[in-house]
């Protein structure tokens, strides 16, 4: 299934002036079958995710190292107060029992599949992360959660962060999408009064929106002109379910875009 391009038909034996455009027809429907498929190969990455040891050392790694680049930052001369700021999402709560769901129904990610979930306000905190959070919160950081969640959702959000004890979770310090995702004036907005001393994401764009582009060497080339920054501000958690990184492969990880994904398989295979 290849999405068709407009194309333009040009009759030049009669008439080599007269040009007819032809219009393709409406993209089809994704079939179940398709659906089921994408869904099984996220399969590993989803139970990884959900039951591993290791995904589970690797979030208690990445809040341990956040609290030694706190410390140094807190210890930096600044006029605003200081803040963290944390994505929400595979960062500070866990939605991988949704990604579950979807492979065990064969299905693929949709909107009313993840509000129905976001809805139960049922999702626990990931490993080490309710400790950092009030551990920043007694050293005087006021804590902001940025999150492409709809604003339709923020206030269960706000009430499932609340209920697990994670401080500022409240209107003012959950800051959620209304029609952009990119999280750039929002963080604007927090830096309006404070001194960002760090930032926690799943995603690289958590940190700036820049790596949003992964033209140049899959976004590596990025990484590398940014790295002494990425080092000392930002703590990037796992999370092999979806993001940018496979977008940028295969289109949206529902779509059936896989003409990119195949070509990369092509180009490095041995």
């Amino acid at each position: 299934m290849r999405r068709l391009l407009p194309f333009v038909l040009l009759i030049t034996a009669c008439h080599p002036q007269q040009t007819i455009t032809v219009v393709p027809p409406p993209p089809r429907p994704v079939h179940p079958e398709w659906q089921h498929r994408l869904s099984q190969q996220n399969a590993d990455a989803t139970l990884y995710q959900h039951t591993s040891a290791e995904c589970h050392r690797l979030y208690q790694q990445g809040y341990e190292l956040a609290r030694i680049r706190l410390e140094a930052n807190l210890r930096k001369p600044r006029t605003l107060p200081p803040a963290v700021i944390v994505d929400i999402d595979e960062t500070v709560l866990d939605n991988s029992p949704y990604q579950v769901t979807n492979v065990a129904l064969g299905r693929t990610f949709a909107p009313g599949d993840w509000a129905e979930w976001t809805m139960r306000g049922s999702a626990q905190a990931l490993p080490g992360a309710l400790e950092f959070l009030r551990y920043a919160d007694s050293l005087g950081c006021d804590i902001y959660y940025i999150s492409n969640r709809h604003i339709s959702e923020k206030n269960v959000t706000i009430k499932n962060l609340f209920e697990l004890r994670f401080p500022d979770a409240d209107d003012a310090h959950v800051l959620c999408m209304d029609t952009d995702s990119d999280k750039t004036k929002r963080r604007a907005q927090v830096q309006e009064r404070h001194s960002i001393v760090l930032l926690v994401g799943d995603q690289l764009r958590d940190f700036d929106e820049g790596f949003k582009d992964r033209s140049k060497n899959d976004g590596k080339a990025t990484v590398e002109a940014l790295r002494d920054t990425l080092r000392d501000y930002f703590i990037l958690l796992p999370n092999p379910m979806y993001g940018t990184w496979l977008d940028a492969l295969s289109g949206k990880a529902d779509s059936l875009k896989e003409g990119r994904k195949a070509d990369y398989f092509e180009q490095h295979r041995y």
